[in-house]
């Protein structure tokens, strides 16, 4: 029982430490973990399933649905206004409780189904996970639940089949695993039984470990569980995700903020009301509360709250249509605000589709070489092969031919043709590094099919990560071969090699130069690692292609045999192209003032590589920052190096979320893009996640707050460009219907300090037909209007910028106010001096017909200047003359509702009784009209003299 009984206090311990544990053999990993090679008994199982406890994702306690749908009745605006309707009901004014409690409950249940998701974040974790597993206990094989795998199970493993717990190897054969989940690299990776005695190096790039949640590539395993459920790299992501809690957003904070300015100016405005009543016109302390309470409610906005979530939800079509899908209202404007991209490099900044770009061969003495390049990107196999800046036909390059032959046929991927389906393209299965080489091979009119007629494969030796090569052996059939192989003499079997330059080369004896074979020699191969050296540092990957003519004596396939005295061909460098449009959408962040920091788990030079050629670095010597340094910086070392141009690369997902964190510390608006379950703490930590909608896995997509539906970092670059656009149109639609507040109080005004001989030209009623009536659809048009001119030529919005501020107030209240008040008395009073107004007033407020008119007169005055206001708040400093006006069609439906909602609350009686209004001459209408362009002419004389202003500097 000792040997099969672990000591969980000794293993706990090293455990902790599982890069040291790593470096032991495979028998130590046996005794340490107490399990014999036949497996864990039975009782020993139950034993440790009591100790460890199952294998499973634990799920998270979340907030209740009612809970969060009662949060959206809860925050301070919706308080506000359950208070305005409370006031209005005490103010004696029922019908605008109703009113105003309405659109409260509209805007809470529409934000509600707009944001209404489960957080599934965990659960797709959870679906990652296999549900059976295959282990060796008491001696036999076995298929058990994932989630009965204990620490020392031994687990077996097969090509196609995910893992499900974290385990150490002790046997494999040509064992690859797909550790994208992990890493966000989708690159098989080569695994290792040995010890392994590195120390710079993170335990997800351990080569003799395996990780729950990856997957086998290739090749078969056997395996010891070392962690399970919440204990392994995949628990702690779940686990890392789950305690992200969810911040405000900015335009969050900003609304709390816009409640509170709203709040005092409502109150400030109803005491000082009051008081005016009560000293100034003499009204009774009761009425003069009323009176009081009834601005209050005319100050409130209502219309503000479902107008901002309005704007946001067509904020997010708008986004839907550049392909940015947002499933977080708020999370719209925050990406206006956003000051930083953190992105990862594969599948966003490119293509994820590797390609071969140049075929080095080597020459003469006098030559050393000759580098060809070929065009094309992806998998579609059409692209040009030039030498220099000449076209060469590929028919008739030897050599290039030899070397894409011997690449294609050492070689396991497969390239699949289009199956006429739209949106199917070229596509691949394999290794996307073989691809590559068999679709150059595709460009260079090489047909796959008859070379593997030709040499028909009888054996592999698979690549393994300590010999760094991969060979294999073929027949040469004398009938259907051409002469591309006559090197081979009288042979009738050949292997090809492609592998590691440094290990390929230092196995060759000979050189192949246009068909000759010769001795290769010291200039040779300093010229073979000089082209490798020059292609790593433009950050393409490397193999070197070689073949040997096999005696005929020679049957044994040994890798020792086989490897050796082989023939030189040359190298094929390839690289994982840019998407075209990102360089643009780089330069444009560089101009909006947004940094963009590398994130990924590839190697340092080829991450360096990407960013310069899409212009993400721009300084002669950036910092790289692997997940081994990072390890290693305290927080104070890690905010230093984020001042300067940085890298980081090979990291893991903690890694990632710290940088995160640290930049959020450092007062930065974050996005961050990824696609793995790796991604999804940080993508849950940042002020805006962005997942990947195409490569992207379910864990991601549920933790982000947008998916790209097209993977593109540029629909990115797009999205900050409407989020901007949110924020500016919040703005403009925020003074819009604060602009209506100077002629909605000017008539009180005179009303008090007339000791009330001058009637109201507008009540209450009025003032609250135009905040939910007039203006709604006017708002929601320029909450539609497209992005300015230059909007991306300005640094993200300073957090401590706010809606309503000094300048909106003065231009809303004072610059535009002021000329909607004149011309809201002056229609009141136009309408008494037409109907016979002699110095006394023919009809005090109440049911009289010629008051009511004046009232109807006075409130179309305010929607016609409206009509004006709207036209000029398209933009806060450029000329509404440099802006066409066929860019936002909403902005005429919102001119024509206006129109409509006004005649209705004039001329239909069910409408002007309820209101209070009546109707007067058609030909008023044209003195109305002469009042539009008035706002027009004062906001553009604003908006010259701060042009000129700012040109000043």
């Amino acid at each position: 029982m000792l040997a099969n009984h672990v000591d969980v206090e000794k293993s706990s311990v090293l455990l902790k430490d599982k890069v040291k544990l790593a470096g032991l053999s495979a028998a130590d990993v046996y005794k340490l973990m107490g399990v014999s090679e036949k497996g864990l008994a039975s009782q020993e199982v139950q034993d440790r399933l009591k100790t460890y406890g199952a294998n499973q994702i634990k799920e998270a306690k979340k907030a209740s649905l009612l809970l969060k749908f009662v949060s959206n009745f809860t925050h301070l605006m919706a308080i506000l206004l359950w208070v305005g309707g409370f006031v209005a009901l005490i103010a004696r004014m029922p019908e605008l409780t109703i009113a105003i409690w309405l659109v409260n409950v509209i805007n809470g249940a529409f934000s509600f189904w707009q944001e209404f998701r489960a957080e599934k974040a965990t659960d797709a974790l959870k679906k990652l996970l296999p549900a059976f597993s295959r282990v060796l206990r008491d001696g036999v094989e076995q298929k058990i639940l994932a989630e009965e795998l204990v620490p020392g199970d031994i687990v077996l493993l097969a090509e196609g089949e995910k893992i499900s717990a974290d385990c150490r190897l002790v046997d494999q054969a040509a064992l690859r695993t797909d550790q994208a989940t992990l890493t966000g690299e989708s690159r098989p990776v080569n695994k290792t039984a040995e010890a392994v005695l590195q120390d710079k190096i993170t335990y997800t790039e351990l080569p003799n470990m395996v990780f729950a949640g990856t997957s086998v590539a290739t090749g078969t395993g056997k395996a010891i569980v070392l962690s399970t459920g919440m204990n392994t790299e995949f628990g702690k992501i779940a686990n890392l995700t789950q305690e992200m809690k969810e911040e405000l957003s900015p335009l969050q904070l900003e609304m709390k903020n816009v409640t509170k300015m709203v709040t005092v100016i409502a109150v400030v405005v109803g005491i000082i009301f009051f008081i005016m009543a009560l000293v100034l016109a003499g009204i009774d302390p009761a009425e003069s509360f009323i009176f009081g309470l009834g601005m209050i409610v005319a100050f409130v906005p209502e219309g503000l709250l479902p107008t901002v979530t309005l704007a946001l939800a067509m904020g997010t079509q708008r986004m839907a249509k550049r392909h940015a899908l947002i499933k977080k209202l708020s999370a719209v404007e925050t990406l206006g605000c956003t000051s930083v991209i953190c992105t990862d490099k594969t599948g966003t900044l490119t293509q994820n589709e590797m390609t071969v770009r140049a075929l080095w061969l080597p020459g003469s003495n006098q030559t050393m070489g000759s580098t060809f390049s070929l065009g094309g990107t992806g998998y579609e196999p059409v692209g040009e092969l030039s030498l220099g800046d000449e076209k060469v036909d590929a028919e008739q390059q030897f050599n290039v031919r030899m070397l894409l032959t011997a690449g294609s046929l050492c070689n396991d991927a497969r390239l699949l043709e289009p199956d006429g389906a739209p949106g199917h393209g070229w596509t691949i299965l394999g290794d996307p590094t073989e691809a590559a080489i068999k679709v150059a091979a595709r460009k260079c009119k090489l047909d796959l099919n008859e070379l593997e007629r030709s040499f028909p494969r009888v054996f592999e030796i698979p690549f393994d990560s300590r010999r760094k090569r991969m060979t294999t052996i073929h027949k040469i059939d004398p009938y259907q071969a051409s002469n591309e192989y006559f090197a081979c003499g009288k042979s009738k079997r050949v292997a090809f090699i492609k592998g590691a330059p440094k290990e390929v080369l230092d196995l060759c004896s000979s050189v192949c130069v246009q068909g000759t074979i010769s001795a290769i020699d010291e200039a040779t191969r300093e010229a073979v690692m000089a082209a490798n050296d020059n292609f790593a540092r433009d950050g393409l990957r490397v193999l070197a292609v070689a073949q040997r003519a096999l005696p005929d004596g020679m049957l044994n396939y040994e890798a020792e045999q086989m490897e050796s005295e082989l023939v030189f061909i040359g190298l094929v460098a390839m690289m994982d192209p840019p998407r075209p449009e990102v360089a643009e959408a780089v330069q444009k962040c560089h101009h909006a003032g947004i940094r963009i920091i590398m994130i990924t788990g590839d190697y340092g030079l080829t991450a360096e590589s990407i960013a310069r050629r899409v212009g993400i670095i721009r300084g002669s010597h950036p910092r790289i920052v692997t997940g081994f340094d990072l390890n290693a910086m305290d927080e104070q070392a890690l905010e230093e190096a984020l001042k300067d141009e940085v890298i980081f690369a090979r990291v893991a997902p903690e890694h990632k979320l710290r940088v995160v964190s640290a930049l959020q510390e450092l007062g930065f608006i974050v996005a961050v893009t990824g696609d793995g379950v790796n991604d999804a703490p940080a993508l849950k930590k940042a002020n805006i996640g962005v997942a990947m909608g195409i490569s992207g896995s379910d864990v991601a997509k549920e933790a982000a707050a947008m998916i790209l539906t097209d993977d593109n970092f540029a629909s990115i670059v797009n999205a900050i460009e409407e989020g901007r656009a949110v924020y500016a149109n919040i703005r403009k639609f925020t003074t819009y219907i604060f602009t209506s507040n100077t002629p909605e109080a000017v008539p009180f005004i005179l009303f008090a300090f007339s000791a009330a001989r001058i009637p109201l030209a507008l009540n209450v009623m009025h003032i609250l037909s135009v905040d939910l009536g007039t203006d709604i659809v006017p708002a929601l048009a320029l909450g539609s209007e497209p992005p300015e001119p230059g909007i991306m030529d300005r640094p993200p919005r300073n957090l401590n910028e706010h809606v309503i501020d000094g300048a909106m107030l003065k231009r809303a209240y004072f610059w535009l106010g002021s000329m909607q008040s004149l011309a809201t008395m002056a229609a009141f009073y136009y309408f008494y001096w037409t109907n016979g107004f002699s110095g006394q007033w023919l009809d005090l407020p109440g049911e009289g017909s010629i008051y009511r008119s004046a009232t109807g007169m006075a409130l179309a005055a305010v929607v016609m200047t409206q009509i004006g206001n709207l036209l000029t708040q398209r933009s806060e400093r450029t000329s509404i003359f440099k802006l066409p006006l066929n860019r936002n069609h909403m902005l005429w439906i919102g001119v024509g509702s206006e129109i409509v909602i006004v005649l209705m609350m004039i001329y239909v009686p069910i409408f002007n009784n309820f209101i209070g209004t009546g109707p007067f001459p058609l030909a008023n209408w044209g003195f109305l009209a002469a009042w539009i362009p008035s706002l027009i002419i004062m906001d553009e004389i604003r908006k010259a003299l701060l042009r000129r202003k700012e040109k000043r500097g």
